[in-house]
């Protein structure tokens, strides 16, 4: 059952990462541009190259929040990491130990005979 139930969240959040695969570059593209945009402001000494400048940066930051749908790809992305992080996982168990000498000895035995 734990497997059906990982199967089909990993479904779900594959169908969605790839939904919002177009977003998502258009996100990282925006805000790359805009990024750049913010260091040649801050490289800028004329006070019309900077106002050209804060208005591209406003452009684009308006571009990167028309693209805010692709942080839902990102959780997406996530929540397909943990199912293929915990595909395999088994529950640990705990292995009680004995208190009896002869039996851990009887276990060491049979471990030095697999070498």
């Amino acid at each position: 059952m734990k497997k059906f139930g990982l199967c089909l969240a990993g479904g779900i959040a594959a169908i969605i990462l790839l939904s919002t695969i177009g977003p998502m570059v258009g996100l990282l593209i925006s805000l790359a541009v805009l990024y750049f945009i913010y260091k040649q402001f801050l490289k800028a000494e004329s006070t019309g190259w900077k106002i050209a400048l804060g208005i591209f940066g406003v452009i684009f930051l308006l571009v990167s929040i028309a693209n805010a749908p692709a942080i839902i790809g990102v959780v997406a992305a996530y929540v397909l990491y943990l199912v293929y992080k915990n595909w395999n996982s088994s529950k640990h168990s705990v292995v009680k130990e004995e208190a009896d000498p002869f039996v851990n000895f009887e276990k060491q035995w049979n471990e030095l005979k697999n070498y």
